[in-house]
This record gives C-alpha cells, structure tokens and sequence, in this order.
C-alpha cells in the first residue's frame, strides 16, 4: 500500500512547515489529488486515519480536493476527461494522449494555531 509512504510523507512536510512556523498545532490541512494519481481513495483514508495518530495532523481536518483527469490526444489534440490512464481519445480512438490534468498530489494550504506567549 503505496498510500501510506505518502500519508507520511504529507504529515512530514506538514509538521516541517508548521514547526518553522514555530506553530503549535496544525487546525486544518488542504489537498489536490488527481483522479489519475493512482491513490486510492478508500485506502488513503485508511493511511490517513492510522498515519496521522501521535502527529501534528492527528486532530486536524483533511480538505481533499479531487482533480478530475484531463487529457490531450497525441494524435488529433482533442482535449477530454479522462477516467482512467489509458482510455482512448473519444475523436479518434488513439491511445496515446498526454495527460495534462488529474496526477496532481498537492499540499494545498495547513491552518496552523499559534503558540500563545505568556
């Protein structure tokens, strides 16, 4: 399950940016995921809920935005959502398109609470 390395990942580089913050916790986080970026969703939140235990994120709530996949045929460059990696141009029926939208993996924003100074 490749959706864990990348739960940790994310809870990495979330803690990273909110400790140079100097934060004392993180309130929110905001994701982009591409429909095309080979993350399964139900397994994701599997990761997630497990990853995110004794982190900074452990309270937090998840804003996950999904990207649908966009396509350009390679061979008559019609544009076309696409659902799956390999699915045809509906112009022409090529298979070789270049994706241009739906791989993304983005850490979009983090709310962070401010230590309080006494």
């Amino acid at each position: 399950m490749h959706e864990l390395s990348i739960v940790l990942n994310i809870i990495d580089i979330a803690e990273k940016e909110a400790k140079k913050a100097d934060a004392a916790s993180i309130s929110a986080i905001e994701l982009s995921i591409g429909k095309l970026s080979t993350i399964e969703p139900v397994a994701f939140d599997f990761a997630w809920k497990h990853g995110v235990k004794n982190s900074m994120l452990e309270h937090a709530r998840r804003i996950t935005n999904y990207i649908d996949g966009k396509g350009r045929c390679n061979k008559c460059s019609t544009e076309f959502l696409m659902e799956a990696l390999y699915q045809p141009c509906p112009q022409c029926g090529d298979y070789f398109s270049e994706i241009i939208e739906g791989k993304e993996l983005q850490i979009k924003s983090l709310r962070i609470e401010e230590k309080i100074e006494t």
